[in-house]
């Protein structure tokens, strides 16, 4: 019987395990509505086109994302391969001419025999037999999202993504921020200095930990947050965002405080160095189990990138903030990946579907690409009758374990060393530790292709 395998969207998640699965001789048929109809934000016919941005971020293994580029080097990517083909000068970072970028990828897999391309759009995936890929990306055409809706229920897909950063807990300034749930650590009225710390210290770890502010400090950070830059959106994507979610910067437009009485509430809290209650507070949430990540709590935001770590590094506290992943605000369709997805991105109710790129769960560009990557490698060994994991001590694995973990709070994942296994021995140098993490992880590629007969 022939091996076949249908893969729904020709973008960075679909091409790259078209290309990968047509290596390994088996037989793709790659469905793209393009250029029949495209989305709003699509402008060019080709495969693969970069929406947003030209950047893939750096090079250096020393950063999660340039470590993840060299794993996905080591295992035949044809993102890569397409992007260092395209590069512009950048410095550290890996930066493309998009049209170039886009046709290299584009004739790659238009000139492969084992990959035969449908232009139509796919409105039903029950049309279409055998295994699927669905790689439509964050802006799956409506008929198609209405679909996936009808097969998986209504609270298992999200139409936007309005993410807070997340930072990593051993930049945080731990002599500012203190453990404590809301009115659980607050001094009560009759209760001493003494015998309120003395019933703080035999309190379990709560759940958050709390930034104080000062009214000085309060009243500048507001000031440049409502002056700061932000992402110009697309049309198609205000409406989306500003009716399910509210930036923490538009928040703070609305009044001086408005941030006070609504994230920043400082009711039932009291600092512990002034042992009063603070004129506002900020609360970081853990992100994951090994609470070495944590989100700031109400803080969705469409400024850029460079703008967050300016404005937000203003808290106290988060002076010196490690930024793992910024914000984000636009329009994006992703399942719960922790409720519905193995760890080899297939559902788990349907091993014949297979998610890849956005959809799935990871956020960005390189961890698209990767998500379609692991699929395909994924499809080949369930045809060799066998059972592939990506090691969790490589960022492909432990991107794979973050989509198909439940957590109550999930939302799309870029790559970063927060979600790596942690090392054995604790490395207080940032960059030793980084090189540490990156040596290890590309030990495990070495292996994981020795294992699985990997050639490319």
């Amino acid at each position: 019987m022939e091996k076949v395998v249908n893969i729904i969207g020709a973008g960075l998640a679909g091409c790259e395990c078209a290309y990968i699965l047509a290596k390994n001789n088996i037989k793709v048929k790659l469905y793209e509505m393009k250029p029949i109809c495209k989305s709003d934000a699509h402008k060019s016919n080709d495969f693969a086109e970069l929406v947003c941005s030209n950047s893939l971020k750096s090079e250096l293994i020393t950063n999660a994302c340039g470590l993840l580029k060299r794993e996905m080097e080591m295992l035949g990517s044809i993102f890569v391969e397409s992007a260092y083909n395209s590069r512009v000068p950048a410095g550290q970072a890996l930066a493309v001419d998009r049209d170039i970028f886009s046709k290299y990828i584009t004739d790659k897999i238009k000139l492969n025999k084992n990959i035969e391309i449908i232009s139509r759009k796919v409105e039903n995936i029950e049309d279409i037999e055998g295994i699927k890929v669905i790689a439509t990306g964050p802006l799956t055409d409506n008929s198609l999202m209405d679909n996936l809706k009808n097969k998986l229920g209504d609270n298992s897909l999200y139409f936007y993504d309005a993410a807070a950063p997340i930072i990593s807990k051993e930049s945080i300034n731990m002599d500012i921020a203190y453990w404590g749930d809301r009115y659980e650590q607050e001094r009560a009225k009759d209760e001493t200095e003494e015998e309120w710390k003395e019933r703080l210290s035999k309190m379990p770890e709560a759940d958050y930990l709390n930034l104080p502010m000062n009214k000085e400090e309060y009243e500048n950070f507001c000031n440049e947050l409502i002056n700061a830059e932000v992402v110009t959106l697309h049309e198609f994507e205000k409406k989306e965002i500003f009716e399910g979610c509210m930036p923490v910067e538009v928040m703070a437009k609305r009044g001086i405080d408005t941030l006070r009485f609504g994230p920043l509430k400082p009711v039932g809290f009291t600092d512990p160095r002034t042992c009063r209650r603070p004129y506002a507070n900020v609360q970081l949430r853990m992100e994951n189990k090994e609470g070495e990540l944590f989100n700031i709590v109400g803080f969705q935001t469409n400024l850029k990138f460079g703008e967050q770590k300016r404005v937000f590094s203003m808290i106290p506290g988060l002076e010196n903030a490690a930024f793992e992943r910024y914000g984000v605000m636009h329009k994006n369709t992703y399942i719960n990946g922790g409720k519905l997805l193995d760890n080899n991105f297939s559902l788990k109710q349907d091993k014949n579907i297979y998610f890849a790129g956005q959809i799935s769960g990871v956020e960005g560009y390189v961890e698209s690409a990767a998500s379609g990557m692991m699929v395909a490698y994924s499809i080949i060994s369930r045809f060799s009758g066998k059972s592939i994991e990506f090691p969790d001590t490589t960022i492909l694995g432990s991107l794979a374990k973050y989509v198909s973990t439940q957590n109550d709070n999930y939302q799309p994942m870029n790559a970063n060393f927060g979600i790596l296994k942690p090392l054995d021995k604790k490395i207080r140098d940032k960059k030793e530790r980084y090189s540490k993490l990156a040596e290890i992880s590309l030990d495990s590629i070495i292996r994981f292709k020795e294992e699985n007969n990997i050639n490319i």
